[in-house]
């Protein structure tokens, strides 16, 4: 692995997931694998559970890691070729770009889409920059189409957690929020349930929500979240906002809260979300605080999937 941007990245699905569960059984037995070698943590936008999570997987690693937050402590950089910089960016990715890539052996970068123009966003413009013009390798926390440790996190979790002989049914649900959310989560995991294809993987939210087809082909599609939800093992609750209408919020229907009469339609399932998780708005605290709820376990999980994707960039590199 050279970067680690999306599910394309990973290679066999199963085999990672395996190695992520053996630095949760023992966290330090690659301890020397990363000593001498250091890692750059951007933001260009808040994080809490990406970046601690990173930083102690970096640690089990030996490495040593530096968290840069760009909009805070640093100039405002411009990724356009050929910009005309006359206005408030001040800094060319171009000119910052290669010094990160000679500071550091690996560079992680977290940034969110605008929400205002779909090409821009969905270019990617900020990750590809930095993976032409850093010359290390790149690790995505979260662009502004998709977030792959969050993703693969979830995966994880879900093995981890399922212990029948058959594939689970998965359910990825919209749910409401009070502003315009990206599509970021709802686009990686649909790729990853995809990709993994050891499930039963249904989407439901209202019309005109459907997200981009090249992350959710091989799903079923419903509208019917009362429906969509019989017999599900799991339930992923996840807001996003309109991907046709660009960042547009047209249903917030307040029936789409998953709450604990959701659940009695479902298999007993256990329940996701991300985190952060807006309370009695996106799920109630009766299911945020019952035992269906994992969403703790997915968060402890982000550190052993950082662990596993930092690890094979390493072996790449040593």
């Amino acid at each position: 692995m050279r970067n680690f941007i999306s599910v394309k990245d990973i290679g066999d699905i199963d085999d990672m997931v395996q190695k992520a569960m053996h630095y949760k059984v023992d966290p330090f037995k690659d301890k020397e694998l990363g000593r001498n070698k250091r890692i750059g943590l951007l933001f260009l936008n808040p994080s809490m559970r990406t970046r601690l999570s990173t930083q102690i997987a970096a640690s089990n690693l030996g490495m040593e890691a530096i968290v840069f937050n760009i909009e805070k402590d640093g100039w405002k950089l411009e990724f356009e070729e050929g910009a005309i910089m006359s206005g408030n960016t001040i800094e060319h990715i171009k000119d910052a770009a290669p010094i990160m890539g000679s500071y550091f052996d690996i560079l992680c970068i977290r940034t969110f889409p605008s929400l205002v123009n779909k090409y821009e966003d969905y270019s990617e413009l900020f990750i590809s920059q930095f993976i032409k013009y850093a010359g290390i390798p790149i690790v995505s926390l979260e662009s502004a189409t998709l977030h792959p440790l969050q993703s693969f996190t979830d995966v994880i979790t879900i093995k981890e957690t399922f212990k029948e002989q058959r594939k689970p049914r998965i359910v990825l649900t919209w749910a409401p929020h009070i502003k315009p959310i990206p599509q970021c989560v709802g686009n990686s995991f649909a790729e990853w349930m995809n990709t993994w294809g050891n499930c039963d993987f249904v989407i439901a939210h209202p019309e005109g929500y459907e997200l981009d087809t090249r992350f959710t082909n091989g799903a079923t599609i419903a509208y019917d979240q009362v429906g969509a939800l019989e017999g599900a093992d799991y339930l992923y609750v996840k807001n996003w906002s309109s991907y046709a209408d660009y960042g547009k919020v047209h249903c917030n229907d307040s029936s789409w809260m998953l709450t604990a009469d959701h659940l009695l339609k479902t298999n007993n399932a256990k329940v996701m979300h991300c985190l952060p998780v807006r309370r009695n708005v996106e799920l109630s605290d009766e299911v945020l605080d019952s035992a269906s709820s994992i969403v703790n376990l997915q968060a402890t999980n982000r550190v052993w999937a950082a662990q596993a994707v930092l690890a094979e960039i390493l072996h790449n590199l040593n």
